[in-house]
């Protein structure tokens, strides 16, 4: 009976035990796992830009205060097409004698240096001083006899094929003289070193839009263009590229095409600038007035801006309204130059 008791007690603790293991499991919770972490790449954020090309407004991850060079360059028609103008950061169209005109390209911002520019043409006055607003090195082959005083008499930074500077130019066999003559950026620069001439520029730029003030103007209904200078047989024409929102130029109805790359000439802002103009000898050589200011008309994204152009205190031409510098959309510009008489609306025609 002792060992029948003794076995009912051991079976009655066991199942107590066994019960008691039970509620245990039921209020512990399992253990679970730890998570299993990925770790992820996160995405760049996008660099802003801290320096700006000072001509074009386009972000550069370098400041570049490199001087700019001016070279003038033929527009006549055995001269197009010409070679090097997409890469310039400024183009200025002007009259020359007889009604013809000619370019004076800008260069500062291009970071290649090895790509033609040309057919390379003869200084005028008025050049120089075009070429003085940005403190620039200018590159021509020979000049007036009044242009060639300036530059001597006021020791003037320049690069001319026929007087001085000779090594950094070739002739093409493509193409007859004078519409042959050609350079390009980095022996411009080597020459100018050579001849000692400073290599910086302190100038200030134009006054550009953010990239999200641009992003966020309209688009207006200036789309297509016709600007008349003097002869009726020079006809330039723009017509704007809504997707890449800038003008595409060109000259009597025929796209004007750079000889390097074949690309058509292009610019975000077009700008009309109106001054005196006076003949000063047989030969139809001006006079043009960069002084005194006048009538100005910035065209960009479809919309045009009607104000004034002054000579500033730091020497830049400078486009104003109502006091107030005339913001310009980042890239290139086309600035062209009108004789007065007429209305620069009666030059620069749109529907």
């Amino acid at each position: 009976m002792k060992r029948k008791f003794g076995l009912i007690t051991l079976w009655i603790a066991l199942l107590v035990i066994s019960a008691c293991g039970q509620d245990n499991n039921k209020n512990t919770p399992p253990v679970e796992s730890p998570p299993v972490v990925v770790e992820s790449t996160p995405e760049p954020t996008p660099a802003l830009y801290e320096h700006y090309a000072l001509l074009s407004g386009h972000g550069m991850l370098e400041p570049n205060q490199a001087r700019p060079v001016a070279v003038l360059i033929n527009n006549l028609a055995p001269a197009r097409p010409q070679s090097g103008l997409t890469e310039a950061d400024v183009i200025w169209e002007v009259l020359a004698e007889g009604g013809i005109t000619r370019l004076v390209a800008i260069f500062q911002s291009a970071s290649e240096a090895d790509f033609d520019i040309g057919p390379v043409r003869s200084n005028r006055p008025y050049f120089i001083r075009l070429a003085d607003t940005y403190g620039a090195i200018i590159a021509h082959a020979g000049a007036s006899n009044d242009a060639y005083a300036i530059l001597q008499r006021q020791n003037k930074p320049y690069l001319d094929e026929i007087k001085n500077a000779g090594a950094y130019y070739w002739r093409s066999s493509e193409r007859k003289a004078p519409h042959n003559l050609y350079t390009n950026l980095g022996k411009l620069r080597e020459g100018a070193s050579k001849k000692g001439y400073a290599e910086e520029a302190a100038i200030q730029g134009y006054r550009f839009m953010s990239e999200m003030e641009a992003e966020e103007i309209p688009v207006g209904s200036i789309k297509q263009l016709e600007v008349q200078f003097q002869l009726k047989n020079y006809r330039v024409g723009y017509q704007f590229d809504e997707s890449e929102r800038v003008y595409l130029r060109s000259i009597n109805d025929e796209p004007h095409i750079d000889k390097n790359n074949e690309k058509q000439l292009f610019a975000s802002n077009l700008i009309f600038m109106q001054t005196a103009h006076q003949v000063l000898d047989s030969e139809g050589r001006l006079s043009v007035n960069l002084e005194s200011g006048g009538d100005a008309l910035v065209i960009q994204n479809g919309l045009a801006v009607e104000g004034s152009w002054i000579l500033a205190q730091d020497g830049m031409i400078r486009f104003m309204k109502d006091g107030t510098e005339i913001k310009l959309l980042p890239g290139k510009s086309i600035i062209h130059i009108l004789p007065e008489g007429k209305a620069i609306t009666e030059h620069a025609v749109w529907e």
